[in-house]
């Protein structure tokens, strides 16, 4: 394929060399000129293992090339991949101006490229009309200028002028930079449809194909990939990406356009917090005169829960008898040692914060009485400590809804001990809140939350604006229910 790489930093100069070794015809594109110029005398303008032999064999075959010339480029490719910075701003927002930029420039240069397709054909259709009109005898007519023996001319590989096998086809714009969801669909599609005058997913194609390139690995991790990412427009757009990344191994995932843009985010900030969560163990590990080594590698051996997709969907918020103790032990022992851990100290406050947009969720119906099912805090258990489950039941009972609670395996004349205790001190009044069945809960409310995953609970919720479904464990059929009025997913 013919394709054009905007910014030749780390990301631009890494994917424009690995590109023109897998055989596509690649130019790079970039406003200084002292990396045009490396570039084109065959070295690499970023310091990177294998990219200084890589650039140097690409250019010395002739794949790759640069310019600062954005039209050449685009007049040159039928593939654009976009990799200009998007830094902080000093608030911490995102800064697009350089996105911004040369998304104009591109969709400048794409309105050209039509213009010169628009003359071509017109050329093409003056010849074909002027062979027609000298094929017979003496100048005459001959019996068609298209359909009879030059019927086999055509404008373009698809027949039509502009297609995508012509010199003015179809052209896909690939954004590589890193940006926030909605940067795409609401800022740069725009700017690309106003500037060439046409229609994205029509006239051009558009695609967020993120990189997970890390810097002093970023060759081999281009050509050994944890996964390829393509965030499609419309499926034309998904295929060109994935064409242009044909023999690459791992697993493509094509994925609409803004669930592409976070996928990158969700990566960078988990590592971040793998980092954090790693460093503040072992500043307290080494408070206590534990070795943090010996402690992460029995806990990185665990791959069943944690180094796993285990607790890594989004839900419910935390509880039980071990988590919250022992975390709170831990922040304890931090402070008590001196030591910050501002990651761990803050985990129980960011579960708290959830278990309130579960109460917000509820209080933005505008309805009074309230249905849950589940109250134990994991299934398959009528262990009440600590339950998330419990305390959304009393801080709605607190705010005086009218409540009905469901749980099968919640009986308060079975529970005992500790259990009982907790829930006595926690929500005093359980026994007039407790519902016998799953219809006795639905026939009282007009919000239902659910917090449950019981067969009976699941096979009983009704479809429809009444009453409000505020789901808290993701249903099975959520992906359905969400174009459903009176769906409420928690954080989904």
């Amino acid at each position: 394929m013919r394709v054009s790489v905007f910014g030749l930093g780390y990301v631009g100069c890494v994917s424009a060399a690995c590109l023109a070794g897998m055989g596509h015809e690649v130019i790079g594109v970039d406003v200084n000129q002292v990396k045009v110029d490396l570039v084109n005398d065959g070295k690499a303008p970023v310091v990177e293992e294998r990219i200084g032999e890589l650039v140097a064999e690409v250019v010395r075959t002739g794949a790759l090339r640069a310019t600062r010339d954005v039209r050449e480029a685009i007049m040159g490719s039928d593939v654009s991949l976009v990799c200009v910075g998007t830094p902080s701003e000093p608030n911490g927002s995102l800064c697009t101006t350089y996105l911004e930029r040369v998304t104009e420039q591109i969709g400048a240069g794409l309105a050209d490229r039509a213009v010169m397709a628009d003359r071509a054909a017109l050329a093409d259709r003056a010849a074909l009309a002027d062979r027609g009109g000298r094929g017979g005898p003496g100048g005459t007519h001959g019996p068609s200028s298209i359909g009879g023996p030059s019927g086999t001319d055509k404008l373009s590989d698809t027949g039509s002028p502009g297609g995508p096998g012509a010199p003015g086809g179809r052209h896909t714009v690939v954004f590589r930079s890193t940006m926030l969801p909605g940067t795409c669909l609401n800022l740069l599609v725009p700017i690309l449809e106003k500037n060439v005058g046409g229609t994205a997913g029509v006239d051009f194609g558009v695609a967020v194909n993120p990189e997970f390139l890390r810097e002093g690995t970023s060759v081999r991790d281009f050509f050994d990939p944890p996964k390829t990412v393509i965030g499609e427009l419309d499926p034309v757009s998904g295929d060109t990406v994935a064409a242009l990344y044909d023999g690459v191994p791992g697993e493509v995932f094509r994925v609409p356009v803004p669930t592409a843009e976070a996928i990158k985010y969700a990566d960078n900030a988990f590592h971040g917090l793998k980092i954090g969560f790693a460093n503040e163990l072992g500043a307290v590990c080494q408070a206590l005169g534990v070795d943090s080594h010996q402690v992460m590698d029995v806990f990185l051996a665990d791959r069943k829960l944690n180094i796993s997709p285990a607790y890594l969907r989004p839900g419910f918020a935390f509880g039980g008898s071990c988590l919250p103790k022992d975390l709170r032990s831990l922040v304890h022992a931090a402070q008590r040692a001196d030591v910050s851990v501002p990651i761990l100290a803050h985990v129980l406050p960011s579960n708290s914060v959830h278990l309130q947009r579960a109460v917000e969720l509820v209080e933005r119906t505008g309805k009074r009485r309230v249905g849950m099912f589940g109250l134990s805090f994991k299934p398959g258990t009528d262990d009440l400590r600590e339950s998330p489950l419990v305390e959304l039941a009393e801080k709605l009972f607190g705010k005086g809804y009218d409540l009905k609670i469901y749980d099968a395996n919640v009986s308060l004349s079975r529970l005992l001990g500790a259990n009982r205790e907790y829930i006595e001190t926690r929500l005093p009044h359980l026994a007039q809140l407790l519902a016998d069945s799953v219809d006795e809960v639905l026939a009282h409310a007009e919000v239902c939350l659910v917090g449950s995953k019981d067969p009976a609970v699941l096979s009983a919720l009704p479809h429809g604006a009444a009453p409000v479904i505020v789901d808290l464990v993701r249903l099975p059929d959520a992906e359905a229910r969400r174009t459903e009025p009176g769906y409420m997913g928690l954080a989904w």
